[in-house]
């Protein structure tokens, strides 16, 4: 029985291409546009300068579109979902001018880039409450900031949960291979996918009424298609059955580099290619000892790259993500088509997945199997934190994260980062400011209490991840301290913990670290670390920023925001 509710499933068009080869674009006398730096150089203490500026220009309106053929009201990023891919190398300056088009309404909006570490530069982390305001309707801002780090990430909204709704895009920089490789496929983006509008949805997420702010996502995309069985749409909702999927060829006998990306708002991922198996060589912006396996984990925000030798002996196999047990969603199965060489692209798949059995459990790959190819021993830490993390009911009745007996909510209209700039450190409690004051490493020892697995993301920093497992850490167990796992997003497990670890002196800023989920984020699942502040005080932060400031202050004078939620 065919997998498809319609005969014309591959109606799209053909495959999406490779990636150019990038190393052309500027190359230098030692051969590469980063020069001698390779993949075991610090990359946190020094990074190359190539001189190149790759510029771009975003406009963020509202559209409607049918990614899985349910059409719905979206934010669009030039018109498309998933947004733009940004291409660098190693070393450029990334530039992007965002133009705030959403109208009907008017909503302020901004864009984080997701695991670049913003050293000199946390102003352009583009996180509205803690390092800018947001951009304002009808005003543009520019950010522009090195790629210091080189690897597979994304982009996206970080006003409330503008994401949900359609601002994410790919983000590629190129850099020194750790594995050889013959073809890189590029981005394979996976997201979950809700027919509400995103509004709708952080309106559930602060809903009084028992049990609404728990629901499922309707879908499962891969690059932004997937199909959709349209009787279950009951509402008169245009909707086709025949959306079509996304499509991938091979090249037999060829080594092809898959850049996996969780774009999700909510769902852990579980990625599989039929008849496959695949070499793990980074997680995040680290590349890591190669190690294979046939399903690959990702919590929201995570990224691996993943090598896969097309060797198989049929023609065409499916490429398979699912949306993990421990989430909610109506439809958690998500396909796309691998077609090797010239085999006909009109033509269904007949591959048979890999039988490996959901745990539940929602958390990555043993931190033993982890190892960075560049080392860092661990640091001994100068401050140490037990941070708790639990849900809990308010007095008007919403149901709300927090961390640390705090759930956040930030105020769009005095970003912390500025007022530390100020020397001004007083902060409301709901900000949950946590300054770090003249520690160089902060140790973390993060503990769960809730019953839902979270995917926690630190910006500014590469996490050493110490140790992770149910329970309670026993307070001394470390995971190869002489060179831990690091990265920028990790899972902690329901009812259990992680020991994370930062070297906070190194980057001087205001730094968010929060649950992923979009919705977790938006219900106060989030906290902001102050490091170095005395060197934050020194920092010279343009113009520009201020002025963003002042154009929201401008626009929020005769217009109230619907702040609903904590705002990120």
């Amino acid at each position: 029985m065919s997998l498809w509710p319609v005969a014309d499933f591959l109606r799209n068009k053909p495959t999406a291409p490779f990636l150019p080869d990038f190393l052309n674009n500027n190359p230098t006398p030692n051969g590469f546009p980063w020069s001698h730096y390779g993949i075991h150089t610090n990359y946190y203490n020094t990074s190359p300068n190539t001189g190149v500026l790759r510029s771009y220009d975003f406009t963020i309106s509202r559209g409607v579109i049918a990614p899985d053929g349910y059409q719905r009201n979206v934010l669009l990023i030039n018109g498309a979902f998933p947004g733009p891919l940004i291409e660098a190398n190693w070393g450029d300056t990334i530039q992007v001018t965002l133009h705030n088009n959403i109208t009907g309404p008017e909503e302020g909006t901004a864009l984080h880039w997701h695991g670049f570490l913003q050293q000199g530069t946390p102003w352009e982390d583009g996180a509205p409450a803690v390092t800018q305001c947001p951009v304002a309707p009808g005003k543009s801002f520019t950010y522009q900031f090195v790629a210091s780090l080189y690897g597979s990430t994304w982009y996206h909204s970080h006003y409330s949960s503008q994401y949900a709704g359609g601002l994410v895009g790919p983000l590629v920089v190129h850099g020194p291979k750790s594995r050889n490789y013959d073809v890189d496929v590029g981005p394979v983006m996976l997201s979950d996918w809700y027919h509400d509008t995103y509004f709708d949805l952080v309106e559930k997420t602060m809903s009084t009424v028992p049990g609404e702010a728990f629901f499922p996502s309707d879908n499962n995309l891969i690059n932004g298609k997937m199909f959709f069985d349209c009787s279950q749409v009951t509402d008169g909702t245009p909707c086709t059955n025949n959306a079509g999927i996304s499509k991938f060829r091979f090249r037999r006998g060829k080594t092809h580099l898959l850049r996996l990306i969780n774009a999700g708002a909510a769902g852990l991922q579980r990625f599989s290619i039929d008849g496959h198996k695949m070499t793990v060589i980074a997680n995040d912006f680290v590349d890591v000892e190669p190690y294979e396996t046939k399903v690959v984990t990702l919590g929201i925000g995570q990224r691996s790259d993943v090598l896969v030798k097309a060797d198989g002996d049929l023609d065409a196999y499916w490429m398979r993500s699912n949306i993990s047990s421990c989430a909610f969603t109506r439809q958690p199965n998500a396909l796309a088509a691998i077609y090797y060489d010239n085999a006909d692209t009109n033509a269904e798949p007949r591959s048979t997945p890999w039988d490996v059995p959901d745990s539940g459990i929602c958390v990555n790959d043993d931190l033993s199997l982890t190892e960075p190819v560049m080392k860092l021993p661990l640091p001994k830490p100068d401050l140490t934190i037990d941070m708790e993390m639990d849900q809990y009911q308010n007095e008007t009745g919403h149901r709300l994260w927090r961390m640390d007996g705090v759930s956040f909510r930030g105020n769009f209209n005095s970003p912390t980062l500025l007022l530390s700039n100020l020397g001004n450190h007083t902060f409301d409690p709901q900000w949950s400011v946590k300054n770090t004051g003249d520690a160089k490493s902060v140790r973390v020892n993060l503990i769960n209490h809730s019953g839902a697995p979270h995917p926690m993301h630190l910006h500014g920093f590469n996490m050493y991840i110490l140790h992770e497992g149910p329970g309670e850490w026993d307070g001394k167990t470390i995971i190869r301290p002489s060179n831990p796992q690091r990265r920028d997003t990790f899972m902690v497990r329901a009812g259990g913990h992680v020991v994370m670890q930062f070297d906070a002196a190194s980057n001087p800023g205001v730094w968010p670290f929060h649950c992923h989920i979009a919705w977790h984020a938006s219900a106060g699942l989030f906290t902001q670390f102050l490091t170095a502040p005395r060197e934050v005080r020194k920092l010279r932060i343009p113009n520009v920023v201020a002025e963003t400031c002042r154009q929201w202050g401008r626009w929020t004078n005769t217009n109230i925001p619907e702040q609903i939620d904590s705002g990120l």
